[in-house]
């Protein structure tokens, strides 16, 4: 009886959003699309649905399609963008480089202790940053000590991404999800959260989870092999001399370049003493005739032989007594985070020569490699988490080491600094200190403290847009016109009524403790922003249904999708790690869910204990 009379509930419009809400939890869980065109997606249907079919509310009047765009004006959007290019600005100007040099510095004193006190920075630091700064801190100093103990990464990249993921739970603008839950609570009726009002729950439960991550976590994780350490060849610039009367002699460069399947990168040419020639395609090469090339060793010994021609470097001829050499170039690894300048970009479009002075000689993209002389490497497109192999001067890494345009993994401590670090670190204080104490929205002090970084010089307006992910913007935004259709259909309470006539007979903190849990399954499979938007009105609907406070039941979802510890697609730092740590899919499984359980049983005890759902 009380399916049917649910059923019965379910209105045309409930049901066409509900089945939406499904199409959207499928593509969201799509790694194959792109996460800003499955919530266009969702928009766009939502638009065009409540468009050709109008939906008339209890009182009488249309619902307004307008209502589904608020999402890009919402206070909980602002605050998330305005706080992702404050902490952009930590970045670029290497506000907490000190944090990275001591902990560093303390790893030759006690690396035991030292995995413990990173774990717990962390954790801190996180709580107040968005964790994608912290990470990109606390990477280059963890394989820096690898790598000068010769000890393997593993026991400390995944434990130390994980902890700031649990940090991340403590306050209201620790994440964006944090953020988004209260935000659409508090336009649902619930009391407004402060910022620490739920900081003694997480608190508590990052300290076992802290001592699991420190002690249990390095001992189940095996020893892994960072990749792209020495796998590719380098590349060596070099002369290929033309020979009278062999192929090449007499032959346009179109033709020479044909001749090796359109391999072949000549830089320049050079006739006589010192004549360089225009490298257009119908120029005729002639005998004597130096062909500058940059390639690995293996395909300049190829062109060698197919061209005709002699290899030199410099003034000798390449023989055993002259081998190729590379002057003073060396490889360094890249690791591409969201809203770098290189996200989402296609290789040949990077520019990574004329813009950095960087030859690309490989990638490691989830979980595969690919060869800088791969067909199709121009087609590939960076992905944050990505890990490039790059060749070039010293001179050249350091410079992008110190501008912090990219993350450098090329074991090297020194962090980007410049005069303004203080200052940055200052403004960012200033912006939590504002929203801590109740002196204005985090959504005006933040947006606030964007201006200030941008006219103070800490920040260019370049790396400010860079810092807005699409992702995050899109997926916000199609998940609060979601929940808005939920809600304005009868959708959400629907769900809610399902949800109780499921669990009916189970005391209030066990409804709780499996909504906790549903929404900690959703966000390792799709979206954690989707996630928190539209599970918070179910969460709503529930506590009233149950007579229950609501206050409980918002935060199991909150805490539920910030679980994002079991696979490394549930959140961008986890892919960050994953690269960079050469983890496997399950390693994540591994460590995750145990934590999963443990923060998951300890926030559902302590929330029942706290508001006596007994």
């Amino acid at each position: 009886m009380e399916s049917e009379l649910l059923a019965n509930t379910l209105q045309p419009h409930s049901m066409g959003v509900l089945i939406l809400t499904l199409v959207a939890l499928v593509l969201f869980a799509n790694d194959r699309i792109p996460l800003q065109t499955s919530s266009l997606f969702v928009l766009c249907a939502l638009i065009l649905g409540f468009h050709l079919f109008p939906y008339h509310q209890s009182d009488g009047t249309i619902f307004p399609i307008k209502t589904f765009f608020l999402g890009f004006g919402n206070e909980a959007l602002i605050a998330v963008c305005a706080l992702m290019v404050a902490g952009q600005a930590l970045v670029r100007t290497g506000a907490m480089e000190p944090i990275g040099r001591y902990l560093a510095k303390l790893w030759k004193v006690s690396p035991s202790l030292s995995l413990l006190l990173t774990l717990v920075t962390g954790a801190v630091l996180s709580a107040f940053v968005n964790n994608t700064p912290i990470v990109v801190l606390l990477l280059p100093v963890l394989v820096s000590v690898s790598l000068r103990t010769g000890q393997s990464s593993s026991g400390t990249l995944l434990p130390m991404g994980l902890a700031t993921l649990l940090g991340g739970m403590a306050t209201t603008i620790g994440t964006s999800t944090n953020l988004l839950v209260v935000k659409v609570a508090e336009g649902l009726g619930v009391p407004e959260f402060g910022m620490f009002d739920f900081i003694l729950p997480v608190s508590i439960t990052g300290v076992v989870a802290i001592l699991y991550l420190w002690l249990v976590a390095p001992l189940i994780l095996p020893d892994r092999t960072p990749p792209l350490k020495d796998t590719s060849p380098r590349v060596f610039s070099a002369e290929i001399k033309i020979n009278q009367g062999e192929f090449a002699d007499g032959k346009t460069l179109a033709e020479l370049r044909d001749k090796v399947d359109g391999k072949i990168n000549i830089q320049r040419i050079v006739r006589g003493e010192g004549l360089s020639i225009a490298t257009l395609p119908d120029v005729v090469i002639k005998s004597g005739d130096r062909l500058i090339v940059s390639d690995t060793a293996d395909n300049l010994r190829e062109y060698e032989v197919e061209l005709g021609g002699s290899l030199f470097t410099g003034e000798h001829q390449v023989d055993e007594s002259h081998p190729l050499s590379a002057g003073d170039q060396s490889i360094a690894e890249l690791v591409i985070t969201s809203g770098s300048l290189l996200d989402r970009v296609r290789v040949g479009d990077s520019r990574l020569n004329s813009k950095y002075g960087l030859t690309l000689l490989a990638v490691h993209s989830q979980g595969k490699e690919t060869t800088a002389t791969s067909k199709g490497m121009d087609d590939l497109i960076f992905r944050p988490g990505d890990v490039l192999l790059v060749q070039g001067t010293h001179l050249a890494i350091q410079e992008v080491k110190r501008t912090g345009s990219l993350l450098v993994l090329d074991g090297g401590e020194e962090l980007p600094h410049t005069k303004k670090a203080p200052l940055a670190l200052a403004v960012m204080a200033g912006v939590v200190s504002l929203a801590a104490f109740d002196l204005m929205p985090i959504s005006i002090s933040a947006v606030l403290g964007c201006f200030v970084l941008i006219a103070t010089g800490c920040l260019r307006w370049r790396d400010a847009t860079h810092a807005l992910s699409a992702q995050v913007i899109f997926i916000i935004v199609a998940s609060l016109a979601l929940g808005a259709a939920l809600m304005a259909t009868g959708g959400a309470d629907y769900l809610a009524n399902l949800f109780v006539v499921s669990t009916n007979g189970f005391a209030p903190g066990v409804v709780l403790g499996i909504l906790m849990f549903s929404m900690a399954i959703m966000t390792n499979v799709i979206s954690n922003n989707a996630a928190a938007v539209i599970g918070t009105p179910i969460a709503v609907s529930i506590a009233q249904r149950l007579g229950m406070p609501v206050e409980p039941f918002v935060l199991a979802v909150l805490f539920g999708a910030n679980l994002s510890y079991a696979t490394p697609m549930a959140y961008q730092t986890n892919l960050l790690v994953m690269n960079a740590g050469g983890y496997k899919f399950i390693d994540f499984v591994k460590v995750g869910v145990p934590l999963t359980l443990i923060t998951w049983a300890m926030l559902t005890g302590m929330l029942t204990w706290i508001y006596q759902l007994y």
